[in-house]
């Protein structure tokens, strides 16, 4: 493969909803630009783009991929992305590093759930798109009503540039409204040719075109006014588009079927003719500082972003990149603000789906990867140690579900410590945590199929096999009322020097979130200002045990007031123990209850849903705290406790057709009604009584 030049680079992110067809789309480009001798498919899992095994096992990306389609002089760096949610980490690495992105509609049933949340993505890196209507072959496809769909659901001025020819299995090829010609299916590898339009569409095609003129015109004033003195040239309807496009000011609608590589060609040569290189794309800024930049040039120093890592225990890491500025050379070394670190860049490569090409450096604007960074993750910047910058990194979705884990196999403890860390680095929107409360090892993740792909992923790569359960809810305790003059008193004689500890405390309950205050108000040496410390001690060690559930005590205040000593049997120990029992004592009297941690939930769904998600939040004790309308979607917030969030990110992919969308963080701990209550504590009674048998 030849060096490219910057100018003549594209980089595409293929989006869409799980099943619309990219992977497809993209096999029919790389064997239109000769990268294959031969288009494979994904029902047969032999596609250069899906090539991990549990990609070709479930016939679905999981994963980004950067292939390589050569057309026209031009280089096509095509990035698949995984269309199911649980996968996004991927796809928000992908949009982060791309010019622009192709968004697949499937003719048969047009804009879906997953279309609309990826396009929502897109917006939110204010990238310019095409949209292509796939599987117009297919029974019941209908470019129509896809159309339709797309200007209804996204609300965005699709504008078609291309017509089908026929429908369903009558589908041949399309019409090209901006070459003015008819495209049809090639027979066996012969070239596509331009033919004379069909009859039945000529009155159509002239509308479509009259309509895309006038639009393309629009994007720049010295086109309109060309516009309004006469006709434009194909050539200035392309640059009309061009800018159209860049400035995100209409979407071009473009049409075909992947697997039958019809209005695959045109569609790349839009690519080339009319989206933007990364010269175009313009410079990127520093994070930390807005006076600094990097062109897209190679004569600036050298700047690349990291997007995604993949493990493997056996060959080390492998990190594909972007470089935004200068050129990157093999063997060079390369500092990482990020970690505050040099690393030593060893021969980078370009990736073609698994497939990696030697070359000795990634000029700017270019996709390429590494091997065996020692410290560089997804998300850090690579660039010339004598002219630092951090560009902006990678902002990941948040967990929306999560499972405690452990090892099938006693003893593999540590070895899935470090098969979690290993794939955590590789997919940063799988999280892991121990909680302290509930002493649960914990992965959080995306979706549950999200969360089982990483766990076959640890046993393919690790060879650790691994449990899922319901995770614990992180309970407290705490009490309700104040009380007054609890004395415990700790004694004990066994021959020799015995143990002593007299002690008085009062107890009052704090505010919500106001943790734990001790008073000392001993006077008069009842107990020597030594022993003072072993007090506090023995009560923070009680309230880790709580006394109904077993949950730690929080938000309670004790006030040390009087109490006596031994001067022979008195001891560090005798008043530790005084003190917790003096504790447990005082909160069996003080109206004990159970917290439980409250959440505020963020939830995106269209109208039609809202009616049902309120009702369904009343019925898990939600409090709806605001409606918003935001387009033809209504944002509802709502507090809600965080055991009954626990499977609803399942719950609200059904309840919406996977049209609805949440986001949750921990907001506060409330007490749990006492009904709710009682049951909990029976729950964890029994639990209890299971582990110990």
């Amino acid at each position: 493969m030849r060096q490219y030049r910057t100018e003549e680079i594209r980089n595409i992110g293929i989006i869409s909803h799980s099943g619309a067809g990219k992977t497809s789309l993209i096999e029919a480009m790389l064997y239109n630009g000769g990268a294959i001798e031969r288009m494979g498919s994904v029902d047969d899992g032999n596609t250069v783009a899906d090539y991990a095994s549990d990609e070709i096992e479930r016939k679905t990306s999981l994963n980004c991929s950067v292939c390589i389609a050569e057309w026209g002089d031009h280089k096509l760096n095509l990035i698949d992305t995984p269309g199911a949610e649980d996968f996004y980490g991927d796809l928000y690495g992908v949009l982060r590093v791309v010019d622009a992105v192709i968004v697949v509609v499937d003719a048969t049933t047009g804009v879906e759930g997953g279309t609309e949340k990826v396009w929502e993505i897109a917006d939110k890196y204010n990238l310019p798109r095409l949209l292509f209507i796939n599987k117009m072959d297919k029974e019941n496809a209908s470019f129509e009503n896809a159309l339709a769909s797309i200007s209804e659901i996204l609300e965005t001025r699709a504008v078609p540039i291309q017509l089908p020819i026929g429908k369903e299995d009558q589908f041949t090829g399309v019409v090209d409204v901006v070459q003015n010609g008819a495209f049809l299916e090639p027979e066996s590898n012969a070239p596509i040719q331009q033919s004379d339009i069909p009859d039945d569409l000529t009155g159509a095609s002239e509308e479509t075109r009259e309509a895309l003129v006038e639009v393309a015109a629009e994007s720049d004033d010295a086109l309109i006014e060309k516009f309004f003195e006469g006709e434009l040239t194909d050539e200035e309807i392309q640059e009309g588009i061009q800018t159209g496009i860049l400035e995100s000011q209409f979407v071009p609608v473009l049409c075909g079927s992947a697997l039958k590589n019809i209005g695959v060609q045109q569609l790349m040569d839009t690519l080339v003719n009319c989206c933007p290189s990364p010269i175009q794309a313009g410079a990127v800024q520093d994070a930390d500082d807005d006076s600094k930049s990097r062109e897209p040039s190679a004569d600036a120093p050298m700047s690349a972003l990291v997007f995604k890592t993949i493990a493997d225990p056996f060959s080390g890491q492998l990190s594909l990149f972007r470089v935004y500025s200068g050129t990157l050379n093999g063997d060079m070394q390369a500092s990482n603000p990020n970690r505050g670190e040099l690393e030593r860049i060893g021969k980078p490569a370009y990736m073609n789906g698994n497939q990696s090409i030697n070359t000795t450096n990634i000029p700017a604007g270019d996709i390429g990867a590494l091997t065996k960074l020692s410290l560089t993750q997804t998300g850090d910047t690579l660039c010339d140690r004598d002219n630092a910058i951090t560009l902006p990194g990678i902002e990941f979705p948040n967990a929306v579900i999560s499972f405690a884990i452990s090892p099938t196999q006693e003893g593999d403890d540590e070895k899935l410590i470090t098969a979690l860390n290993r794939i955590s680095e590789e997919d940063p929107s799988f999280k892991i945590e121990r909680n302290d409360v509930t002493k649960q090892l914990l992965v959080s993740g995306l979706g549950e199929l999200h969360i089982n792909v990483n766990r076959q992923r640890i046993v393919e790569k690790f060879s650790v096999e691994t449990e899922l359960f319901p995770p614990k809810v992180p309970y407290r305790e705490t009490v309700r009322r104040s009380v007054k003059g609890v004395q415990e008193r700790h004694k004990k004689q066994s021959g020799g020097k015995g143990q002593f500890g007299d002690v008085t405390i009062n107890l009052s309950p704090l505010e919500r979130g106001e943790g734990f205050d001790f008073v000392n108000n001993i006077k008069g040496g009842v107990i020597p200002s030594n022993y003072i410390p072993a007090v506090e001690k023995g009560i923070r060690e009680r309230m880790g045990r709580g006394l109904i559930a077993g949950y730690p005590l929080v938000d309670i205040q004790i006030d040390l007031y009087d109490g006596k000593y031994h001067p022979v049997d008195s001891s560090d120990m005798a008043f530790q123990i005084a003190g917790s029992m003096a504790f447990a004592t005082a909160v069996q009297q003080a109206d004990p209850c159970l917290l439980e941690p409250i959440m505020n939930v963020s939830i995106s769904v269209p109208d039609q849903y809202m009616g049902s998600i309120i009702g369904d939040l009343n019925g898990r004790r939600g409090q709806v705290m605001g409606v918003e309308q935001v387009g033809k979607r209504q944002e509802i917030n709502a507090l809600v406790p965080h055991s009954e969030m626990l499977r609803y990110s399942i719950d609200l992919k059904s309840m919406t057709s996977a049209r609805g969308q949440f986001t949750m963080e921990f907001s506060n701990y409330e007490i749990v009604p006492d009904d709710v209550a009682q049951k909990v504590i029976a729950i964890i009674k029994q639990d209890d009584e299971e582990e110990e048998a």
